[in-house]
């Protein structure tokens, strides 16, 4: 073999690149050279290999050459300190160690390293990847229905990692895994991996890759939605499958570097489709630290422009842009006109820019996001984010549970809800129809994969037959303060619209309305419950003895909302539970914060129904709302229990009972 491995001739087919680091010659390698007065050689791109001084990592990562040594088994290098991580993440240190660059132009190998028989423990990492989260990861969303099927494999001193390389050259990363210890490198090869084709008869893939905003929730984390979990709904699945990457957190820079990038570009076929949408996370100010998630302008630049797009182009697959959509501040006032929220690091623009550059199909999300918030006003778009108040659901996020309110005492400006979810995917499909207007091949094939009744929406500008459940007076203003739990309810058929579209959400729900919705779901029969007779306006006292009996039928032991999102704070049931503690001393809970004991009108509940009253409070079933508020961990002392039953205040209280009886690991856009 060739000492240059790119010295071949044209249309051969590229053959595998092998590197010898032992003094004995091996047939078919390339034989490493080492300097006895210099050392390790440099990385030189007309030798087309060599040892690098900082690694192809954003930020680059130092790494030594000086301290390489030549034995007979391979090189070695023996680090005497480390620069080790101090932080709660543990994701930034240095052990230093080498970096092996080879050129290997854009497009898959198959990556060998073997380790010295002498080597100590050692972590091989790939161009500035994470091989803790290569070698760990197993699922790459909250329900498990993604599977990460390129995982790093070690057997014995050899590992082995199919990567997907997007830059002219490849480091082959060696650190020990603590000082003191040396570690050695023996072989290196690189096998070049064709690009898939999609066997008949099987259908094209649309792969969407982000961040929270993208991501496919589960019914724990409900009410948040992202818009890559709804967006399969407005595409034939008979013709296009749509696969979600999404996961909270990710950045341009995170999302590489674990591997998930990598895993559509392996398993995905030639002519299939990747929808990225990348800049909140990539804000974080932490883009110095070795696996932080920021990055600046010039790096977001970079990991776009020479990592993923001619990573995706090499293996076939086709890039597709979509701008993050702006934030929002969820404490906005009456009259706030919304702008874009990316105002120091400008990304979308970057987007725009390279998009353009490259020929790349962009929809701008940004700029029809921000158009909608203004459009649908303050009180709607507030209400559409993670804007919640207790009783709304019994989810939860890392800070604790939501039951009682949002465990962050905030209005979350980030998140939304699956209201506001399915108008980001209306928005991306009406570019994709647009654009194909305007002569875009790539959004043209995108549009024609959509459903039939998308494409008529987007003409006559009525989305009503693709969205039957957005009612007429849940899109702006007060009406809209239940927005998403009036769609959910509307959606699953259990609560319906009047024949012109309205909702109505505050008139007063009957009896007889509530318990068939009621039964409907939680899957019990509505005998039962209307039992409670009918009256013409259901009162929040008859209201809570109904959830407490279609719980009680449904439920034969507590779900794990109520046992598992609690952190050390002591329910109502658990020994040693203070009924008159103060709200702010029990803690962020599932439970309600003040005690039926501490409640100022129970006086005014029927005795009939007053143990049932106790028992559904106490499940947090049935909340105090009289002055609660979104934002805030906000507690009321009056549970009101005679007056009406509003359509939209009823809507919260199945909406809540519907989440709690599905499967906490289960998606939550589904019905």
């Amino acid at each position: 073999m060739p000492d240059n491995p790119f010295s071949q001739t044209p249309g051969e087919g590229i053959r595998p690149y092998r590197f010898n680091f032992a003094v004995n010659p091996k047939e078919g390698y390339i034989q490493v050279p080492f300097d006895p007065v210099h050392g390790a050689v440099p990385y030189d791109p007309e030798r087309g290999y060599g040892f690098a001084r900082h690694t192809l990592a954003l930020p680059p990562r130092r790494v030594h050459t000086s301290a390489i040594v030549r034995e007979a088994d391979g090189f070695t290098i023996t680090e005497p300190a480390t620069e080790e991580d101090d932080s709660v993440k543990k994701d930034h240190y240095n052990r230093f160690g080498m970096a092996f660059r080879v050129k290997a132009p854009p497009g898959a190998y198959r990556i060998q390293v073997t380790l010295t028989p002498a080597s100590a423990e050692a972590t091989i990492a790939v161009s500035g990847m994470n091989t803790a989260q290569l070698s760990s990861i197993s699922f790459w969303d909250a329900a498990k229905l993604v599977p990460n099927r390129t995982q790093m494999r070690r057997e014995g001193r050899m590992w082995c990692y199919d990567y997907v390389n997007g830059r002219e050259v490849v480091d082959i990363e060696l650190e020990p895994d603590a000082p003191g210890e040396t570690v050695g490198l023996a072989e290196i090869v690189l096998t070049p991996l064709p690009p898939l084709s999609r066997p008949a008869p099987g259908l094209p893939t649309i792969f969407t890759l982000g961040d929270s905003t993208v991501k496919s929730y589960i019914f724990a984390e409900a009410p948040m939605s992202g818009w890559g979990q709804v967006l399969p709904g407005l595409f034939d699945l008979n013709r296009v499958k749509v696969i979600n990457y999404a996961m909270g957190g990710r950045s341009f820079k995170s999302a590489y570097s674990e591997g998930r990038l990598n895993d559509i570009l392996m398993t995905g076929c030639s002519g299939d489709y990747v929808l990225i949408q990348f800049g909140h996370n990539d804000e974080s100010e932490d883009e110095a630290r070795r696996f932080g998630r920021g990055a600046t302008e010039a790096m977001y630049r970079t990991y776009l422009e020479e990592v993923y797009l001619p990573a995706i182009r090499a293996r076939g697959l086709i890039p597709v842009l979509v701008t993050p959509m702006s934030r929002v501040d969820g404490g906005a006032g009456p009259g706030r006109i919304y702008t874009d929220s990316f105002r120091t690091r400008r990304f979308p623009q970057i987007m725009r820019e390279l998009a353009g550059k490259h020929g790349i199909t962009l929809v701008d999300l940004n700029r029809a996001s921000i158009d909608y918030y203004n459009e649908i006003g303050v009180e709607a778009t507030t209400a559409g984010f993670m804007s919640i108040e207790a009783g709304e659901t019994p989810g939860k996020t890392n800070d604790g549970s939501y039951a009682g309110g949002h465990p962050a005492r905030k209005n979350d400006g980030t998140h939304f809800k699956e209201c506001l979810s399915k108008q980001f995917a209306r928005m991306i499909v009406s570019g994709f129809v647009q654009l194909a207007a305007e002569g875009d091949p790539a959004a043209a094939e995108l549009a024609g994969y959509l459903r039939p009744d998308v494409h008529e929406a987007f003409q006559l500008n009525d989305w009503s037959a693709t969205y039957p459940e957005i009612a007429r007076d849940i899109v702006s203003g007060p009406g809209a303060y239940y927005r998403n739990q009036i769609e959910k309810l509307l959606q699953l058929g259990v609560l319906l619209c009047d024949a012109e579209g309205w909702f109505h959400p505050e008139q007063p729900v009957s009896g007889s309305e509530f318990a068939q919705a009621l039964s409907n779901i939680m899957g019990t029969a509505s005998e039962a419950l209307k039992a409670y007779g009918e009256p013409a306006a259901l009162t929040r006292e008859t209201m809570g003895a109904m959830l407490l009996d279609a719980y009680q039928m449904r439920f034969t032991e507590k779900p794990g909302y109520m046992t598992d999102y609690n952190g050390e704070a002591l329910g109502p049931d658990d020994p040693g539970y203070d009924p008159y503690l103060a709200p702010e001393a029990r803690g962020i809970m599932y439970y309600p914060l003040v005690s039926f004991a501490q409640l100022t009108d129970t006086a005014q509940i029927a005795p009939v129904l007053m143990p049932k009253i106790r028992r559904a409070y106490e499940l947090g079933l049935l909340r105090a709302e009289r002055g609660i508020r979104r934002g805030e961990l906000a507690v009321s002392t009056e549970l009101a229990p005679r007056m009406a039953v509003t359509r939209g205040a009823a809507s919260k209280a199945l909406y809540y009972m519907w989440v709690l009886v599905h499967p906490a690991d289960m998606e939550n856009h589904l019905t």
